[in-house]
């Protein structure tokens, strides 16, 4: 049987490596946010015309937060000070310009609504955390394994948004309500691998009753490693081919999607189980 527990310090180790990476960049960058919480407009359109071309004739027209290629002459631009006088004015512009523009959608939000978003994500990801402490103290009998189960979700959510703030200075990415939905997701993907380990050292408890915590921790990890990688990898699969095939709208969403699997993946049995068995042994 592998002595997972022995490597625990190069866990460890990896681990708040990336954390200390994205923790600076959290608190010297930021994160890129987009017009879900800021506000402002969001306006495709089909247009015969290169971007090099395109992006001069927009940026004389209005503010333009970002310009992106969705498809074949098909182009997203976000911006704070775009109405629907402007959007109108805007393509009147670039129809004498470059003719036969197209508008396939147009939508404005609020700074309210920006905002209420942020309070929303915030209430959301606190009654998460104390909802998952309840049931995982309630169902193991030990607040012990609560704690450590949400030390690691908290793992993952930082290297999901340490990961975004490092993107959003290199490459423009911003941060949307698509992303709230990516992290919320992989918090109870990472919560549901972590549950699935601590019922195993539950059961094995009960057969091994004998063995030391850290050998049925060590027993359980080696038991569920090959069905949670098995079952990881089907999901990176399908997340990589639609990263790589999808559109643009939906690119970063599955990125943060894809950093979350490998994360949650990893956080499981290398931090969440080395962390219970750390407490165990101070208990």
């Amino acid at each position: 049987m592998i002595n997972w527990f022995k490597y625990r310090f190069i866990y460890f180790g990896l681990s708040l490596t990336l954390l200390l990476i994205g923790g600076y960049s959290l608190l010297t960058n930021g994160l890129r946010l987009g017009l879900d919480f800021t506000g402002g407009s969001l306006l495709e359109l089909k247009v015969n015309a290169p971007l090099s071309e395109l992006q001069p004739a927009i940026e004389a027209e209005t503010d333009v937060a970002s310009l992106q290629v969705s498809s074949d002459n098909s182009f997203i631009l976000r911006s704070a000070g775009l109405d629907s006088a402007k959007n109108i004015s805007l393509q009147e512009k670039l129809n004498q310009e470059f003719g036969g523009v197209e508008e396939i959608r147009f939508a404005t939000i609020g700074p309210i609504l920006g905002k209420e978003l942020i309070r929303k994500t915030l209430v959301g990801l606190g009654l998460a955390v104390l909802f998952i402490l309840v049931y995982l103290a309630y169902r193991f009998q030990d607040k012990t394994f609560g704690i450590c189960a949400v030390l690691a979700m908290l793992h993952d959510s930082l290297i999901i948004l340490g990961t975004f703030s490092i993107l959003g200075v290199y490459l423009q990415v911003e941060i949307d309500a698509l992303f709230v939905t990516a992290v919320l997701t992989i918090l109870s993907f990472s919560v549901h691998d972590t549950i699935v380990l601590y019922d195993r050292i539950r059961e094995n408890r009960r057969l091994h009753s004998q063995e030391k915590f850290v050998e049925l921790a060590n027993r359980s990890i080696s038991e569920t490693m090959t069905r949670s990688i098995n079952n990881s990898l089907t999901i990176i699969f399908m997340l990589l081919s639609l990263f790589v095939l999808g559109g643009v709208t939906t690119r970063w969403f599955v990125l943060a999607l894809l950093i979350g699997t490998i994360s949650g993946t990893y956080s499981s049995p290398f931090t969440a189980v080395p962390l219970l068995v750390l407490f165990k042994r101070k208990g």
